[in-house]
């Protein structure tokens, strides 16, 4: 009895932590969805009664479609040992398509044009939603307006300032928070439909049909705006590893969705009984004496639904670099206690550039709206994709039943897109150009990466030659351990035939140090290291990482490598420190190898990525030409 109290009590405090963390970016969409439908700049809808309960029935809809069915029902049970997101789905793709190398290839190109498409997102909805809050102002303070700008950079650097102080303490505060908000969004929903209950008639799917058949550009068009509705649906899916999937379902069905739907009913009624409201349908719904708490309210929501997101793009970025995307970069982790709490500073950063950037170059939701869209959408026809790949190879499905389900999913995604890809000269083309540069930079490392491996490998001494010559002619040994980091477990390390060369001697134990990151978000500790015993005191030592586990080659090794009975503080650490030169033969594009070089000289040390004390590491440089 005490054990299924103290379950139920877990899994109410995981939903509570899952509404303050998950739910942010869907929870703020009706701040502005419903204005930019009937006001917005981009193929507004004329206000009448027929086209306000179609457009109702069509974001409720979405809603059902996309979220519930799509999301909900079926891509949280694509989970990669409980982790979710684009990264996992791609991991899971890819099982079966090893052996076929045109397949994986589509497989990664596809998930990392989606992944980019979640960064260019991450910079979208922080200035989108923050600005829509702070917009509030205009209605409360008209004489205001000229501030909403300067307050939201505001707002914006104290969010991002505070990223490297960790979510830990303040963290606690988002579940109560954007419980009080959703709570905030069904009361005020509820207020407005007692004045004309007649709006939940657009409950009827028939509402939204008939919105469609009686002009059918007009609905079309208006898709732009209700996929916003619907945005921060794919953080379902991104964020089930971290409360799992039945606490999201939980707070999704209980309380998220029918305080949406509430909301937006709320704000069809709102505007069916005053068409000027919709101007700001969302903070018209409240009474002037509730307008001040409620915009207080709405910026501390868009605040954590941005926080959500930021977290989101340090985890993807770690993930990443840890699967050969990223240059390595400093990852700190500001939690004791929560590994999935990390802060990023080149990325958060960057981040808050692209976010304040954007909030200046189009200086009001409205505009921004145009470019949210493209991101978003794009990201779910990805998902669309990768996950018909793993209903049929994964699960097993059959082709017929895969195609059924997933073209129903795709028809609406392409339909949302289509309409969407029509604003790109309004403000579309600024998540391509994002995304487009963020793909360049992850493809053009990952291809330098490989020709600099291939280049070293086809340069390296044989080790088993290299290992008679040690036999035949053995050099003067000296006390202690040496660990020499090499990506290629077959060569002999430069860093090892420099020392040789230049100091004349061997350490008694040398040990040839690899590290694999697996398709998997963790390795089991019992596969942490794996060794093998050469001749002559070499040992080739594997460190096999998962692409969420965090490397740390002293610790494991302590940890896991009592058979080579290792004294740390008698354990030097030699790293080679390659200076690249371009080429015009490399196989790479000159302007991409120049591009590689810079971001090679710029990549945090192999020393702070692997966690090796800095006062027992050497580092023994070579010229490698492209």
């Amino acid at each position: 009895m005490r054990s299924e109290k103290s379950s139920k009590s877990r899994l109410a405090t995981l939903s509570l932590a899952a509404l303050g963390v998950v739910f942010g970016d869907i929870g703020t969409s009706p701040l502005y969805t419903m204005r930019e439908v009937f006001a917005g700049a981009h193929h507004r809808v004329p206000v009448t009664p027929d086209n306000v309960l179609g457009i109702l029935s069509l974001i409720l809809w979405a809603l059902i479609m996309v979220v519930t069915v799509k999301y909900v029902a079926f891509v949280m049970r694509a989970d990669n040992h409980g982790e979710g997101g684009i990264m996992a789905l791609i991991a899971l793709a890819s099982r079966k398509a090893e052996g076929h190398p045109q397949r994986m290839k589509f497989i990664m190109m596809v998930g990392i044009l989606g992944a980019c498409m979640f960064y260019a997102d991450g910079m979208i909805t922080p200035a989108i939603s923050v600005l829509s809050a702070v917009e509030g102002l205009e209605i409360a303070l008209p004489g205001m307006s000229h501030w909403v700008v300067p307050i939201t950079l505001l707002v914006l650097l104290v969010l991002f300032w505070s990223q490297r102080e960790g979510t830990g303490t303040i963290g606690k505060l988002f579940g109560p928070i954007m419980l009080l908000w959703f709570s905030t969004l069904g009361v005020l929903g509820i207020m407005n439909i007692m004045h004309n209950p007649d709006v939940l008639r657009a409950i009827n799917p028939a509402y939204a049909v008939h919105f469609f058949m009686g002009n059918p550009t007009l609905a079309f068009l208006s898709l732009g705006a209700v996929v916003l509705a619907v945005t921060g649906g794919e953080a379902l899916y991104a964020d089930m590893g971290h409360f799992g999937r039945v606490p999201i379902q939980i707070a999704w069905f209980a309380f998220v969705l029918p305080s949406l739907i509430l909301n937006y009913f709320g704000q069809g009624a709102l505007i069916l009984h005053n068409t000027a409201a919709v101007q700001n349908p969302f903070y018209l719904l409240a009474p002037n004496w509730a307008l001040f708490p409620l915009i207080g309210l709405a910026t501390m929501s868009t605040v954590i639904a941005s926080q959500a997101v930021i977290s989101g793009a340090f985890s993807v970025s770690r993930q990443a670099l840890q699967l050969g995307y990223l240059p390595r970069m400093l990852v700190l982790h500001t939690s004791d206690r929560e590994e999935g709490q990390i802060y990023l500073p080149r990325v958060n950063w960057t981040i808050m550039l692209g976010v304040m950037g954007l909030v200046i170059g189009f200086g009001s939701s409205t505009k921004l709206a145009a470019a949210y869209g493209i991101a978003v959408t794009g990201d779910m026809v990805i998902t669309t994709i990768l996950s018909a790949m793993v209903f049929h190879s994964l699960w097993g499905w059959s082709w017929a039943r895969t195609l059924i389900l997933s073209s129903m999913f795709l028809i609406v995604d392409l339909a949302f897109f289509s309409a969407n890809a029509l604003k790109i000269p309004d403000g579309g083309w600024a998540p391509i150009v994002i995304g487009t540069v963020i793909f360049t930079l992850m493809t053009t490392w990952k291809r330098g990466r490989a020709l600099l491996f291939k280049r070293m490998k086809s340069e390296a001494m044989d080790l088993d030659v290299f290992l008679s010559a040690i036999g035949g002619h053995p050099p003067t040994r000296v006390e202690g351990c040496a660990v020499f980091m090499t990506p290629n477990s077959q060569g002999v390390p430069h860093a090892l035939l420099h020392n040789l060369k230049h100091n004349k001697v061997l350490h008694e134990q040398v040990l040839l140090a690899t590290v694999k990151i697996h398709n998997e978000p963790y390795m089991p500790v019992d596969t942490r290291l794996s060794i093998a015993n050469l001749a002559y005191g070499f040992y080739r030592v594997t460190f096999n990482y998962g692409f969420k586990d965090e490397p740390d080659l002293p610790r494991d090794l302590e940890t896991y490598g009592t058979s080579l009975n290792i004294d740390m503080m008698n354990t030097s650490f030699f790293v080679g420190k390659e200076i690249l030169i371009a080429s015009d033969n490399s196989g790479m594009a000159f302007w991409r190898e120049k591009l590689f070089v810079t971001m090679f000289r710029n990549a945090d040390s192999v020393s702070n990525y692997f966690k090796l004390p800095p006062n027992r590491v050497v580092e023994l440089g070579s010229q490698v030409i492209l």
